[in-house]
This record gives C-alpha cells, sequence and structure tokens, in this order.
C-alpha cells in the first residue's frame, strides 16, 4: 500500500521539483500540501504550491496556508539571488493554474488527516519547521500517527548561509531545535553534506526538459538557478537539495544514514542554525538518522525517471492523463 504523506513545503525551484515528484510516486499516496514561509515570503509560497500541485495533475490533493514568520525571531534571510524574487526563477506567471485553497490553517489540517488516517503518516518537510514544530507542541497527542519525519536541512560541515549555517534551519533555529530533540517521533535529516553530492549536471537537466510537457516547465523552471549555482560553485548543475530527501521517503533506507543525537545553535551570534552532531556513544538525546551517504547516479536516475511524463489508462502521473 501507498504510504500516506503529508509534505511541507515552501516553494522554491528544488521543492518545485520534490513536490512534483512526491506526486508522481505510486509509493506515496499525498494527503495535504502545507505550506509555509522560506525562500521567498508566504504571499509566493502559497501560490507557488497551488501552481506546482495542478501542475502535477492533482488538484485534488489539499493546500493549506501556514506559518508566515518564525516561531521567535524575523527571519533573518531569504533566497531570493537562487530563487527568484517569486519563488520559481521568475516563472511563477508562466503557470496560471491553481489547485484549490483548503479552508484550515495548516497545522489544522495535518492534525486532521493524522486523525483520518488508519495507519502512521509520514511528514516530509522540506522548508523551514515551523509548522511542524507547531503541530508537535500542540497535538502531543498525535505523535503516534506519525511514522517518520523525513527533513531536509541541516549541515555538519558548514552551511550555505550566514557561513556556517543551512538555509531551513536558519530560518527557524528555535523549530528545528524543537523538531530535531523530540523524542516521540523518528526523524531522517537529510543534510547539505548528501544533498551537494547529488548535484544534477547538464545531461539531467536536459533529460527532464526532453522528458515531457511537466519535465520541460521544471527545467523552465529551473534555468536561473542553475545560473545561481555555476557562479556560486564554480558547476554548471543544480542541487536538488528537496528531492533527494522527498526520494527517502518514497523508498526508505535509499539514503544511508548514521544515528547521531543533534543539538541547534539557537543563540543570536554567528553560530546560530547550526546543526550540532554529539558522536559520543553515551549521548543523551534521541538519535537522529542522518543521511551522509547514497549511491548518488541512482538518486538522480530515480528522480528523473520519476519525473518524466506518462500517459496511459489509470495513470496519474501528470498532463494528459486520466488520474
Amino acid at each position: 500500500m501507498p504510504t500516506p504523506l503529508i509534505l511541507d513545503t515552501d516553494p522554491g525551484v528544488d521543492d518545485a521539483v520534490a513536490l512534483v515528484l512526491a506526486l508522481r510516486s505510486p509509493e506515496l499516496d499525498v494527503r495535504a500540501v502545507t505550506v509555509t514561509f522560506g525562500n521567498v515570503g508566504l504571499e509566493h509560497t502559497l501560490p507557488n504550491a497551488r501552481r506546482l500541485v495542478a501542475l502535477a495533475g492533482r488538484p485534488e490533493v489539499p493546500v493549506a496556508r501556514g506559518a508566515a514568520r518564525p516561531l521567535v525571531h524575523p527571519q533573518l534571510e531569504r533566497a531570493a539571488r537562487w530563487h527568484g524574487a517569486d519563488g520559481l526563477g521568475g516563472r511563477a506567471e508562466a503557470l496560471p493554474e491553481m489547485a484549490p485553497l483548503d479552508p484550515r490553517p495548516a497545522v489544522e489540517l495535518m492534525a486532521d488527516v493524522l486523525r483520518a488516517a488508519p495507519e502512521p503518516v509520514t511528514i516530509a518537510a522540506i522548508g523551514p519547521l515551523t509548522n511542524c514544530a507547531v503541530l508537535l507542541a500542540a497535538h502531543p497527542e498525535l505523535a503516534d500517527r506519525i511514522g517518520r519525519l523525513v527533513i531536509m536541512g541541516g549541515s555538519l560541515r558548514g552551511g550555505n548561509t550566514a557561513g556556517a549555517a543551512e538555509f531551513n534551519v536558519y530560518a527557524d533555529p528555535e523549530a528545528a531545535h524543537r523538531v530535531l530533540t523530540q523524542p516521540e517521533v523518528p526523524v531522517t535529516l537529510v543534510p547539505l553534506d548528501l544533498t551537494l553530492r547529488c548535484a544534477a549536471d547538464a545531461d539531467w537537466v536536459a533529460g527532464l526538459a526532453a522528458g515531457g510537457p511537466t519535465g520541460a516547465v521544471l527545467a523552465d523552471v529551473i534555468a536561473a538557478y542553475r545560473v545561481a549555482f555555476r557562479e556560486h560553485y564554480g558547476r554548471d548543475a543544480v542541487a536538488l537539495h528537496d528531492a533527494v530527501a522527498l526520494l527517502e521517503a518514497i523508498r526508505p533506507g535509499v539514503l544511508h544514514t548514521t544515528p547521531l543525537p543533534l543539538l541547534v545553535a539557537c543563540d543570536l551570534g554567528p553560530a546560530r542554525g547550526v546543526v550540532v552532531p554529539d558522536g559520543r556513544p553515551d549521548a543523551p538525546g534521541p538519535p537522529v538518522a542522518v543521511a551522509l551517504d547514497a549511491d548518488v547516479d541512482a538518486v538522480l536516475g530515480e528522480i528523473a525517471a520519476r519525473l518524466k511524463d506518462r500517459e496511459g489508462p489509470g495513470d496519474r502521473d501528470g498532463p494528459g492523463t486520466t488520474g
């Protein structure tokens, strides 16, 4: 049976790839898409999520408005340099159709999905962790309804924001600390240490564009992000951070993990948002399964294959299909 999933996201270019990937994977039953601030403000991430759900041909999946700001301190940095002012590389208006907006707040929708599911639900969180932190705090009775949290975030060896931190954690360190240190729900963390190794090259992007109308739209969205990656890292590639994490939700165990208790620096100094592992054998705190290795070619190949448009009776995987 498909794994029931809530996808919590802040689209975002790599979020766009991950969202379509989730909705195209038969191993998943996506029951809600909840949206948060992050790469850009909620005034952009929310319509972006609705556009992408429509692009994937799944307008029946409920999309809900979540947190517009972090739990405690204002967001210190956004990512328009990478994702464009609209979050989709300047191409949001090229995806004018939007799926309906669910009237419930994101945390309420998440709680309703958890209550209604006869089996535990996976939550894939690929943006700041504010919605997830509020869910765990407001509904502790539902913790045993969450099968696993799969999170894209953090870095053990230098970040991509403010020098040492990774963007999703840096956006709301207090929320990340709440989620990564709670013992009630198993957590798999997919950090930059792995996702930067899974950067897709020019041939991969060309294959995406040639894979059908949906892939062509995603390749167009990726274009400016690819330029920014080349300017920053000196490589003609794109980092599919969120899609790599999403693949772990689709195929548990596809990424190789190491259990490590983690803390998040929540001070206001230069280490804010840094994820700190405790490798001592007797370290206190719940271990987080940190994904540090994978067959990179296989990961990129699986993501590419699932993003291709396919047509046929009963196939729900994109424009022109019957699902």
